[in-house]
């Protein structure tokens, strides 16, 4: 578990199955990354986050906030997807109910979990990656610190060769020299 002033970073847990879900349906959410979510989809993804957790010490963690404890979203460190240039190297990402938007959380979970990766992880840098027209996404990646790696974009196993969210970009960030 990783806590920051306003949120805390855990494991995942049955009650966060139901906001999962509508976030996982919500057009705005998914806008930039398919199709939405079942609540098969939502268990095998929940069920993902937990096992490489369980195994890892580490994957997206659910997001709750601290003062109510409200379900807002997902951030963390988990192994890149296979068939992309950061296959199984440390991914970060995030994904939070639209309604969150615009307030800081996605950005204290991300600088939490790097600096947890930083702590935890022998590797010396962390990737992200997301689609170019999602601005939001990548700006934030930028205001965190992490840098385009334009010779690593690529199409993104999975989609059709004509689907509009096949071409991804890619980011990194290295560890700060001690």
């Amino acid at each position: 578990m990783i806590e920051t002033a306003r949120l805390i970073l855990r494991r995942w847990q049955d009650c966060d199955r139901a906001p999962f879900h509508a976030m996982g349906n919500d057009p705005r959410v998914m806008a930039f990354l398919g199709a939405s979510q079942s609540l098969d989809d939502v268990d095998a993804g929940i069920k993902r986050q937990n096992d490489f957790i369980d195994r890892l010490g580490h994957g997206f963690w659910a997001i709750e906030r601290r003062s109510d404890h409200e379900f807002l979203g997902f951030c963390g460190i988990k192994p890149g997807a296979v068939g992309t240039p950061i296959e199984n190297l440390p991914e970060i990402g995030w994904r939070l109910a639209a309604r969150h938007w615009g307030q800081a959380y996605a950005k204290e979970a991300a600088l939490a979990s790097l600096t947890w990766g930083w702590e935890n992880l022998a590797d010396d840098a962390i990737w992200a990656i997301t689609v170019p027209a999602n601005v939001r996404s990548w700006g934030l990646m930028e205001r965190i610190g992490m840098t385009r790696r334009h010779d690593l974009d690529f199409d993104f196993p999975g989609f059709s060769l004509d689907h509009p969210l096949r071409r991804h970009i890619s980011y990194m960030i290295g560890r700060a020299a001690s």
